[in-house]
């Protein structure tokens, strides 16, 4: 459920942040706008390194040949957090 109410908020912001890219490019935007425009914009970013993070600290990396070649960074961080064993 917390998922579904991320991806809303998301998408919610994705609009809001639209709309004012249209209307600035259409008639411009006032002070109180531009500040909206660019706090939205800086928890778009937000919301979208954090998920982005978690994607990647979530994959195994394996060459061809099918040995894992996960960097050293990325397993010591999912062993501390319980998500593999060796």
């Amino acid at each position: 459920m917390v998922e579904l109410n991320e991806n809303k908020r998301q998408a919610e912001l994705i609009q809001r942040i639209n709309e004012l890219a249209h209307k600035q490019k259409k008639v411009g935007l006032n002070r109180e706008e531009k500040q909206e425009q660019a706090a939205l914009r800086q928890e778009y970013l937000a919301n979208f390194r954090q998920g982005f993070k978690a994607q990647l600290l979530h994959t195994k990396l394996y060459n061809p040949q099918g040995q894992e070649i996960t960097p050293a960074k990325i397993r010591k961080i999912q062993k501390n957090k319980g998500w593999r064993s060796n």
